[in-house]
């Protein structure tokens, strides 16, 4: 039997296009595995810098730990410290006022004159209060003043036309305050309405 050539240049032989499919799929496979190696390095790399990225930000958050429990410890033990001393300032300037009332007693052991008891006296109360007012303590005005509740506690309450109600008319017990804070609220008669 004779071969028939075809003359048709369009079409391919049977052989011819199994050696192209051939080729194209060696050909597919080589270049997979090209790109699977630069997936897998880039992989690499990329897992290497979210690693290394990680490690950093982790050594951080140890250390920023560390750092705040250190300041916690600190501030517990200044609290305690606080506490512990924190009336040593005012106790060293009430020694030297304890020193002058002992000078004041030794020198009235043979005083007769009350003037001059009075006049130690006034002396010795005038350096407690200003040692007192170095230290923050101040004086609730209350004499003549409208009734505050916040800095004054009424005690007797006095009908009277002389002065408008709710003015203080006299002050019983001074009252002492440290900046915002009431140490102990004055005690106060207050004027009322007459009936």
């Amino acid at each position: 039997m004779t071969q028939k050539h075809n003359n048709n240049p369009f079409k391919k032989d049977q052989n011819e296009e199994t050696i192209n499919e051939q080729d194209l799929a060696q050909e597919n496979e080589n270049s997979s595995e090209t790109s699977d190696k630069k997936t897998d390095s880039e992989g690499n790399d990329e897992l290497s810098a979210l690693q290394a990225k990680y490690d950093e930000l982790n050594n951080q958050y140890i250390r920023l730990a560390a750092d705040f429990d250190n300041y916690r410890k600190r501030q517990a033990q200044e609290r305690e410290s606080l506490l512990k001393y924190g009336a040593e300032n005012a106790l060293k300037k009430m020694v030297e006022v304890l020193d002058n009332f002992e000078r004041g007693a030794k020198a009235l052991e043979n005083v007769d004159d009350c003037e001059k008891c009075k006049e130690s006296f006034n002396l010795i109360h005038k350096q407690v209060f200003d040692t007192l007012s170095k230290l923050g303590l101040e004086t609730i005005e209350a004499q003549g003043q409208i009734f505050d509740p916040n800095f004054h506690e009424a005690v007797m309450q006095t009908p009277t036309s002389e002065h408008p109600e709710h003015t203080i008319i006299a002050e019983l017990q001074k009252g002492y305050k440290m900046g915002d804070k009431v140490l102990r609220p004055s005690l106060v008669n207050v004027a009322t309405a007459e009936n």
